[in-house]
């Protein structure tokens, strides 16, 4: 008798009537196969890495390990098995041309700050665009035992092991007060001329609750599960958001940047929310 089916025959399962020709089931089995198998490294590595080896990059809170290092290898190496032609732009030590066609977006450890610590809101984000326009996105944490994934057109849903897939919807809250919302600060604050500090000032009255967990990827996906109301963030790159992004707009939620418009994935800044919160946070946040 066969056993239960794998992440990733899952989210082939869940994904079979996307919109674009590129996301084949063989394409998102892939994917999530390969976001597991790092998920693994990182739980492998997980309180094994001594301070010696944990190196810095932009600033001394920026942090690279051997897990983000090692597992964006395992990913790249398995994309590029695929024989899509897509290009790949990834954090650590990929990034091929810019173009108008396929392109995958990947960070290999979203939240490396929290993975050094050990504390368990970290995560594998990978999506794959055509052009601007993202197709696919799976953001995996393997320490909290999630796999969220999104098509589009497919919607975007939460898979764990040994249960039924679950079908996320954004939350329905459109007053503050009623709100959790959250964000994520720069490594260089302090050095930027807008650190966020005074944005989450503007909400810290008003909201139910602030959270800032370390992973914006995680954040985009509690948006998409309806945990988070909204979530905003400035001075973010490209592979922080571009699978959460689709998470959200697969679970009906709104996606833009912080000046109402759809340069979120290159601009830096972005805002995702449940739709009835859309104009009480916009209108209170600066870029």
């Amino acid at each position: 008798m066969s056993g239960p089916p794998s992440l990733a025959e899952a989210a082939g399962a869940c994904l079979g009537g996307g919109t674009d020709a590129a996301v084949t089931a063989t394409t998102v089995r892939a994917a999530v196969a390969a976001v597991v198998r790092a998920g693994d490294l990182h739980l492998d590595l997980l309180g094994q890495i001594p301070s010696s080896e944990v190196g810095r990059k932009s600033s001394r809170r920026d942090l690279v390990t051997a897990a983000d290092v090692g597992a964006e290898r395992l990913i790249v190496e398995q994309l590029r098995g695929l024989g899509d032609g897509a290009a790949i732009e990834a954090e650590e030590e990929t990034s091929d041309e810019v173009s108008e066609g396929l392109r995958w977006f990947l960070d290999p450890l979203d939240g490396t700050v929290n993975f050094v610590h050990c504390i368990p809101n970290f995560s594998v984000s990978l999506a794959l665009y055509r052009g601007p326009v993202p197709i696919f996105g799976v953001v995996h944490a393997p320490r909290l035992g999630e796999t969220f994934v999104a098509a589009a057109g497919a919607g975007a849903w939460l898979l764990e092991a040994g249960r039924a897939a679950q079908r996320l919807v954004t939350s329905s809250t459109s007053d503050l007060s009623e709100a959790i919302l959250a964000t994520g600060f720069p490594y260089r604050r302090g050095e930027l001329k807008n650190s966020n500090l005074e944005n989450f000032g503007r909400f810290f009255y008003d909201v139910r609750g602030l959270r800032r967990l370390g992973s914006a990827a995680l954040d985009l996906a509690y948006v998409a599960a309806g945990r988070l109301d909204g979530f905003w963030e400035l001075h973010l790159s490209p592979f922080d958001v571009a699978a959460g992004a689709l998470l959200v707009r697969e679970a009906g939620g709104v996606v833009e940047d912080l000046a109402g418009g759809e340069d979120w994935l290159r601009g830096g800044e972005i805002l995702a929310c449940a739709p009835g919160l859309r104009d009480p946070m916009s209108t209170r946040l600066e870029r």
